[in-house]
Parts: structure tokens; sequence; C-alpha cells
């Protein structure tokens, strides 16, 4: 009976902190800085604020560029769950430098935005950025949709939605409940998770040149999920797997040129 009692007791308690991380999980998702910074101040002169209004009515304000050279790709970024789009400078000054236009896309609730970000929200500033560029006379074959971590989720989603030139995935998940901590059963995971990112399930639908960049050395996000992605595509494909690199430091270790490489024999 003792012995009973002791389990319930652990079988309760073990529901109550999984109903707490139920509950608590979009703060444990989204990480946002709510600092608004101006693209000169992050050495991006050449960039404008833009605002985007979605579906729903949040209007954030995004950051854009033209390409230098006409003819050139427009790379739609969505970056990662924590910080700022002014924490992605380097790689737009990167992608700038090589002549490409760049639309870096903030979210509500991140960069001084109103607004809560969740799944549904994410996608709504996705296709407002995604639209407002069309609207701009950039056509949707001419652009380049950039998915970091989290991001990729959102790239996934406006790549299956929209018909654009290629998608480029930096360290993407499988699934967000797949990410869940470790006491948390999969089938309780899959069950309670409300904001999931079914980068594996979308994968087989891509119809335009897809790459998935990951580092092997990555400790949030297993570079095992990149490869099950890239081999879910039934589609032009290149993985980029980085044996030294991490999950923030891609870059460091060679990778924007690469991308950069990989654009540039697909637009042309």
């Amino acid at each position: 009976m003792i012995m009973v009692k002791t389990l319930l007791g652990l079988g309760g308690a073990y529901l109550l902190m999984v109903g707490f991380v139920a509950l608590m999980q979009r703060g444990m998702i989204y990480h946002p800085d709510t600092t608004r910074t101006r693209p000169d101040a992050a050495g991006l002169p050449e960039m404008v604020p833009v605002s985007l209004k979605a579906a729903d009515g949040w209007i954030s304000t995004s950051w854009y560029a033209p390409p230098k050279t006409p003819g050139r790709p427009t790379i739609v970024f969505f970056h990662g769950n924590s910080g700022t789009l002014a924490d992605r400078a380097h790689k737009a000054r990167a992608f700038l430098d090589a002549g490409f236009g760049v639309l870096l896309v903030e979210y509500r609730g991140y960069g001084g935005n109103a607004g809560r970000p969740s799944e549904q929200g994410l996608y709504a500033d996705g296709e407002a950025a995604v639209g407002w560029l069309t609207g701009q006379g950039v056509p949707a074959r001419r652009v380049v949709l950039y998915g970091e971590s989290l991001g990729s989720g959102v790239a996934m989603e406006m790549a299956i939605r929209r018909h654009v030139m290629m998608v480029v995935l930096e360290c993407p998940f499988t699934s967000l409940a797949d990410l869940a901590p470790a006491y948390v059963l999969p089938s309780l995971a899959h069950l309670l998770t409300w904001d999931r990112y079914e980068n594996l399930i979308k994968a087989s639908s891509l119809r335009m040149p897809l790459l998935v960049v990951h580092g092997e050395r990555d400790d949030l996000v297993p570079a095992t999920m990149g490869h099950a992605v890239l081999n879910a595509a039934h589609t032009v494909k290149e993985g980029l797997f980085l044996p030294q690199a991490g999950h923030n430091d891609l870059w460091e270790h060679g990778a924007g040129k690469r991308i950069i490489d990989f654009i540039s024999r697909h637009a042309s």
C-alpha cells in the first residue's frame, strides 16, 4: 500500500510538472528582445525600416534593402527565437555585399513590435513580409526564404504556401514537440505542444531547391534533425553539415560563403 501511494504521489508530481511546462511553453520557446534599433546603428545604413501589416491586424517593423545588382534575388530572413533582427546584421551584411536584396523580418513582440509571438502569429508575420515584397514588384520566383532555427519553421510554412526560388534552413528541427524536455514523454509532448512547426512533415511538399545547414556539435537542435528534414525533401537539395560548428557559430565556420555560393548557383 505504501508503495502504491508513493507511486501515485510521484505520478501526480510528474503530471503537475508536465502541466506547468505545458502552460508555460510559449515563455520557454520565445525569448524576444524588445529593443528597437535603427538599421544604420546596426551597420546596415542602406536598409530602411518598413511597416508590415499582418492579416490579423498586427503591424511589425522590419528592415529592407533592394538588390544592388539587377536580377539578383532577395533574401527574406526569418531569425531564431531570441534577440532581434539587429543581432543578424552580420548575415544581412554578407548578403547585401553579395548583391542580394534583403528583407530582415521582425516578429510581433520582438524589436519593439506590439503583440505576443505564437506559431500562427509568426506565420501571419511571414505572409505579411512576402506579400509586401511581391507588392513592391519582386516576383516570388526571385525570393529566397531563409529560416534560422525557429525561423526554419516560418520559412518552411511560407515555402509550401508560395512558389519561391529556393529555401535555406539553418539548424532546422523536425518539430518543436521533438525538442520537448527529456522528462516529458514523446506522446505527451506531441499532445500538449501548442506551437509545433512541423518541418519534417512539410519537407516532402517542397518543390524548389533546398539547402540545409547544420552544425554537427549543435547541442540545442541535434544535427540528426537537420539530416531528417533534408532526407524527407524530394527536390533538388544539398546539405552542409559542419563538423566543428554548434548552434550559433555556423557562420564563424564558413557557412556564409557556402550559403551565398548555393544561392548564386541556383539563382543563375
